[in-house]
Formats: structure tokens, C-alpha cells, sequence
């Protein structure tokens, strides 16, 4: 019972955020159906309550933790700057013409691989490994689905440009040192740096 509010809420949110990989036409004919702004409403509130599942379902299962492993403390550098990196490719997603974009295809998911792969660094109990292990397998897959879908559809990234790149850079940065800082310990109780 500890950790069914988090597995439904990963099922639920990875799962619409699967329908892509694993049914594409699908996908395609019933938002052609329905409409594009139906689509993204639904795909929305699905999203949001699978989110809210598992963050309810994590608070859960850390009131009572069972450690796997006590990971080493010399591996929180390491985890500190996968972080950065994850919300420099979090920027990249959004800033419009930059080079890690145009390099990389497809940042947001690298982020997310980045992001989990930190925290199973320094985390050994179940609960953090359930859900960072759920994501990074998550991003594993989509990230091969989505490589093979550009060259399936040939397709091709602008050229960055220097100025759009300096922004995300800095845009990241400067979001991690928010959350990394304050935001962080603020909503999960753990302050990362100490």
C-alpha cells in the first residue's frame, strides 16, 4: 500500500506521456479528430492528475523509507552538476534558435535522463528509486522513439544561433541556482547543497 499511489501516478503520467511511442497514428487520427486544443486539454488533465498521484504517492512511501543502499557522499558534486545540465537542456527546449537544440534534437528528455540519473546517484531507498529509475527508463525509450522518428521522417534542425544559445545557458543557470538553492528545499524538505 506504500507505494501504490506513486506507481499508479508514474503509470498514469509516463503512460500519456508514452501514447506517442507506442501509438503514434493513433495519436495522430484521434487529435485530427478531436481537435488540437481538446487534444492538449485532455492530455493535460490526465498528465496533472497522474502528477499529482505520484507526488502524493512519493510523499507517502518517504514517511516510511527502506534503504537499499547508502549511496556515497563523494557522488553529490556529480549528481549537483547533472542537475545544472538537466535544466540547461530544460532552457534548450524553449529558447527559440539555440545550439544545444539544434545539436541535441531533443533536450527536454536528455534533461530528464539527466535529472534522474542525479538523483539515483545519491539516493538508495526504494521510493527514489522507483521514481527516478521509472523516469530514466522513461526517457530511455523516448529518446530512441524519438531519433528514430527524425530519421523516419528525415527530419532536420536549424542551425543555432550564439545569442540564443548564451540565453538558454544563462536561463538555465540561472533556474537551477532558484530551484537548487531555495525552491528545492522549500517544496521537498532537502536542500541540496546543504
Amino acid at each position: 500500500m506504500t507505494y501504490t499511489y506513486l506507481i499508479l501516478g508514474l503509470m498514469v503520467f509516463l503512460g500519456a506521456h508514452s501514447v506517442r511511442i507506442v501509438a503514434d497514428d493513433w495519436r495522430t487520427r484521434t487529435r485530427a479528430r478531436m481537435g488540437v486544443l481538446p487534444w492538449k486539454g485532455l492530455f493535460s488533465v490526465v498528465s496533472l492528475l497522474g502528477f499529482g498521484l505520484l507526488v502524493w504517492g512519493f510523499g507517502v512511501a518517504r514517511q516510511q523509507p527502506v534503504q537499499l543502499w547508502s549511496p556515497p557522499t563523494a557522488l553529490r558534486p556529480l549528481a549537483s552538476l547533472l542537475t545544472l545540465i538537466a535544466f540547461v537542456l530544460l532552457a534548450a527546449a524553449y529558447v527559440p534558435g539555440n545550439g544545444i537544440k539544434a545539436r541535441l534534437h531533443h533536450p527536454m528528455v536528455l534533461g530528464v535522463k539527466a535529472w534522474a540519473l542525479a538523483h539515483l546517484l545519491v539516493n538508495g531507498n526504494v521510493a527514489h528509486v522507483v521514481l527516478f529509475g521509472s523516469f530514466l527508463l522513461w526517457a530511455v525509450w523516448d529518446f530512441s522513439a524519438a531519433r528514430r522518428r527524425d530519421r523516419l521522417f528525415d527530419t532536420h534542425y536549424r542551425r543555432g544561433a550564439a545569442g540564443a544559445t548564451a540565453i538558454t545557458v544563462a536561463a538555465g543557470v540561472a533556474a537551477w541556482l532558484v530551484f537548487t538553492l531555495w525552491l528545492h528545499g522549500l517544496l521537498i524538505g532537502v536542500r541540496p547543497l546543504g
